[in-house]
C-alpha cells in the first residue's frame, strides 16, 4: 500500500506523463476515472450545501479556517500554531479544532508547542460537536462584543476577553469542512509544488478545482524562501486570475534547534550537522522542503528516505532505514545521523529508539512570515484582526 501511495503521488506531481514509467502510465486511466467520479461527488455535495439540503453550523464565536486545495505539505498546522499563539498573547483564548488524522500527530505537536498558553485543542471528525463540548466545559465569549469604535478595547475590557472562555475558533484543515461556517478563510499553498498536474484526486493533488481559490480571504505561499522569484510571480498571477483582490503573504519554516529522540528536553544547536553525514527520514507532505533545509546546514552529505504523509513506521521500515545507515557508514567511514521532523516524532516516538546505536534527532522549526512589499508579520496580524472584526456577527446556531 505504501508503494502504491508513492506511485500515485509521483503521477500527481508529474508535469509530463511521457517521462513516467510503464507502471505509472498504466494506472492513469484508472485514476482518471476515479478522479471524474470524485468530481461528480464534489459537485453534488456543493449543490446540496448551496441550496440548503445540508445545513451549516454557525458557532457563537468567530471562526478562522486554515486550509488548502491540495494534499499535505502546505504549512496548515504551523499556521494554526502561529495564529493561536498570537491570539493567546493578545488576550483572546482560541480553540483549535482538528480532525486528528492518522493518530493525531499534529494535535500532539500543537499541544506541546502551545503548553502554558490559554489555548484549547479539540480533536474529532465532527468539529461542531467537538466545539459544543468544549464550549460547555469552558464557556465562550465573542471578542466582537468588546469592540469600541470598531476596535478591540485594549484596557478596561481586556481582562474580560483574556479568560478561560473560548474567544475564537481556529479550524485546522478547514477549507473542505463545509458543514461549519467560518468568518475568515486562509488558504495555504505549497510554493514548491502548488498544484501538481492540476488534476483533482486521485489523479492529481487537488481536493477541489482551482476555482475554489475564490473562497479565500487570504492566501499564504509556504516555503517561499525555497522558490524562485519567477515561480512566485507565476503562482501569484495564476491566483489573481481567479480573484484579483486576493491578499498574498509568504512564509518559511525557520529551524531553531534539534532534540534527541529519547530526551525531548535537549536543545541541540543546528551547527552540530556541519560536515556530518545525515539521513533524512520523513513521512510528511513536503519532504523536499525538509531535505533542502538540512542541506543548507553545512552537511557533508545528505541522503533521504521518504514515506507517504502520515505513514506510521513499521518494523520493516526500521530495517530499511538500518540498511541505508549501514551503507552510508561503510561509504564515509563514520556513523551517520538520522534527522526527522517533529511531526514524525509525535506520530510514534518509541519505534525510532530501535535505531540505536545510531543517533536520531528531531528538527524543531517555527513558521515565519517573510516581509515582502509591505506584507510582513504585523501586516498579516492587522489584516486578520480586521477580517474578524468586520465579519458578520450572527450568533444563531443550528442544532447539533
Amino acid at each position: 500500500m505504501e508503494k502504491l501511495r508513492r506511485v500515485v503521488k509521483e503521477i500527481a506531481d508529474a508535469q509530463d506523463y511521457t517521462k513516467l514509467s510503464a507502471l505509472h502510465r498504466s494506472l492513469i486511466p484508472i485514476l482518471s476515472l476515479a478522479s471524474s467520479l470524485y468530481g461528480v461527488v464534489l459537485s453534488i455535495r456543493h449543490y446540496l450545501y448551496h441550496f440548503g439540503f445540508f445545513s451549516k453550523h454557525r458557532l457563537p464565536v468567530p471562526v478562522i479556517s486554515v486550509g488548502n486545495l491540495t494534499w499535505g505539505g502546505n504549512g496548515k498546522t504551523p499556521m494554526v500554531e502561529f495564529i493561536s499563539s498570537w491570539l493567546a498573547d493578545s488576550g483572546i483564548s482560541p480553540l483549535i479544532l482538528t480532525r486528528g488524522y492518522a493518530g493525531g500527530d499534529e494535535a500532539r505537536m500543537l499541544a506541546r508547542h502551545l503548553r502554558g498558553k490559554a489555548v484549547k485543542i479539540g480533536v474529532g471528525a465532527n468539529r461542531a460537536v467537538t466545539a459544543a463540548c468544549l464550549f460547555k466545559r469552558h464557556g465562550y465569549v465573542d471578542p466582537r462584543d468588546y469592540l469600541v469604535e470598531g476596535k478591540w478595547h485594549e484596557q478596561k475590557e481586556r481582562s474580560r476577553i483574556n479568560s478561560r472562555k473560548v474567544g475564537v475558533v481556529v479550524l485546522d484543515d478547514g477549507m473542505q469542512h463545509w458543514s461549519l461556517q467560518r468568518d475568515v478563510e486562509i488558504l495555504m499553498v505549497n510554493g514548491l509544488t502548488p498544484w501538481g498536474n492540476h488534476q483533482i484526486l486521485p489523479l492529481g493533488p487537488l481536493r477541489e478545482p482551482l476555482k475554489a481559490l475564490g473562497k479565500a480571504d487570504v492566501v499564504v505561499i509556504h516555503h517561499a524562501n525555497l522558490v524562485s522569484e519567477h515561480n512566485l510571480r507565476y503562482i501569484k498571477l495564476m491566483m489573481r486570475e481567479v480573484k484579483k483582490s486576493l491578499p498574498i503573504f509568504f512564509t518559511r519554516m525557520s529551524p531553531s534547534h534539534f532534540f534527541e529522540v529519547g530526551n525531548i528536553n535537549t536543545r541541540i544547536p543546528l551547527d552540530i550537522l556541519c560536515n556530518g553525514v545525515v539521513l533524512c527520514v520523513s513521512a510528511i507532505g513536503s519532504a523536499n522542503a525538509f531535505v533542502q533545509g538540512i542541506k543548507k546546514m553545512g552537511t557533508l552529505y545528505v541522503d533521504r528516505l521518504d514515506f507517504s504523509d502520515h505513514h506510521s513506521l513499521q518494523d520493516t521500515d526500521i530495517e530499511i532505514i538500518r540498511m541505508k545507515l549501514k551503507e552510508l557508514e561503510d561509504k564515509f567511514g563514520s556513523m551517520p545521523v538520522v534527522v526527522i521532523t517533529e511531526k514524525d516524532y509525535d506520530r510514534d516516538p518509541e519505534i525510532l529508539r530501535h535505531l540505536s546505536p545510531y543517533k536520531v534527532m528531531a528538527l524543531c522549526s517555527e513558521l515565519q512570515i517573510i516581509p515582502c512589499r509591505g506584507n510582513g508579520d504585523d501586516d498579516f496580524k492587522k489584516l486578520l484582526k480586521e477580517l474578524v472584526e468586520n465579519a458578520g456577527h450572527d450568533t444563531t446556531t443550528h442544532a447539533i
